[in-house]
């Protein structure tokens, strides 16, 4: 059956502002669920670093970065200074080879390479921890889909999906000032949405945007659809989200209207399951991901400390 709406996402696994989103995009999948079809579209912010340190941008100043985020949006972060910067242009093609080889599995893992990004020492242009982090991604195979990153097919994919990104001049996302242009191009920042209504309507949602936003175009161009409640459980939202809520996110998804989210409460409700065994607790930048019995782990990355030092 085809969704009424189509959704575009554009995103980088680098992005902060991208990753911050996440607990509205949440709350958008869960009351929408199948009548929104949504498509990932890798910005590609970087090919290299150059860039980044000529704005003086140095792992100290990324990790202090987290810790502002974190506590304005409220998803984990591990503020620690990294080893050096990275570029996010392999970890993009990583997406688009696993998009490729097994279609929708894009989805977990961009999700895992953000987390990693913002709660290990993951650089996003180390092919060998790349491969580390996403061998907690079911269905996939991480050994090759790194070694798929410089395949001409999987190159091809990642520029269409750069040209696209960069098609934002004279859009409602440039108008309100959300746009980029960091390569002589106006862009799509992340994380803006375009919805596209099978009747051939269109609304965008340029850059960060609180979940209100993304409702109200939606309601604007489909008012038939359903709309799902939070649910009184919260263990069906862990059962809907096979890869695991952060905490910020739960609390997202358990808010009713244009309340505020209330953190403690969904993090209580969510001790309860786990006393219960309906539920697991992984720690995760000072946080946690939970998941239903036997979900997804959160990605990890092992390093020898001491040779990064040297």
């Amino acid at each position: 059956m085809t969704s009424p709406i189509s959704a575009t996402l554009f995103s980088d696994p680098a992005c902060p502002w991208g990753y911050s989103e996440s607990p509205a995009l949440r709350v958008i999948e869960w009351r929408y669920a199948d009548q929104i079809d949504w498509r990932l579209v890798l910005v590609g912010l970087s090919e290299n670093t150059d860039r980044y340190a000529a704005h003086g941008y140095t792992p100290m100043r990324m990790a202090q970065s987290g810790v502002s985020f974190r506590g304005r949006y409220g998803m984990p972060f591990a503020p620690a200074p990294k080893s050096r910067l990275a570029a996010s242009s392999r970890a993009c093609r990583a997406v688009i080879a696993a998009r490729q080889q097994w279609p929708g599995s894009e989805w977990a893992v961009f999700r895992t390479l953000q987390l990693a990004n913002f709660n290990t020492p993951l650089l996003l242009d180390d092919d060998a921890q790349l491969r580390e982090v996403l061998r907690v991604v079911p269905g996939i195979d991480a050994e090759r889909v790194v070694g798929l990153i410089d395949e001409p097919e999987v190159v091809a994919a990642y520029e269409q999906d750069k040209a696209q990104t960069r098609t934002a001049s004279g859009s409602p996302t440039e108008f309100q000032g959300k746009a980029g242009n960091s390569d002589g191009h106006v862009r799509y920042t992340a994380p803006s949405v375009i919805f596209r209504h099978a009747d051939g309507r269109t609304l965008e949602a340029g850059g960060f945007q609180p979940v209100e936003a993304y409702d109200v175009l939606i309601a604007n161009l489909d008012p038939t659809l359903e709309r799902r409640l939070p649910p009184e459980d919260p263990a069906a939202l862990l059962e809907f989200f096979e890869f695991g809520l952060t905490t910020q996110e739960a609390a997202a998804l358990l808010t009713h209207g244009n309340d505020r989210p209330d953190r403690d409460a969904a993090e209580l409700a969510l001790l309860e399951l786990v006393a219960d065994g309906r539920a697991e607790r992984h720690a995760l930048g000072g946080d946690a991901l939970w998941t239903a019995p036997g979900g997804q782990r959160p990605p990890a990355l092992t390093l020898d400390t001491a040779a990064l030092a040297s």
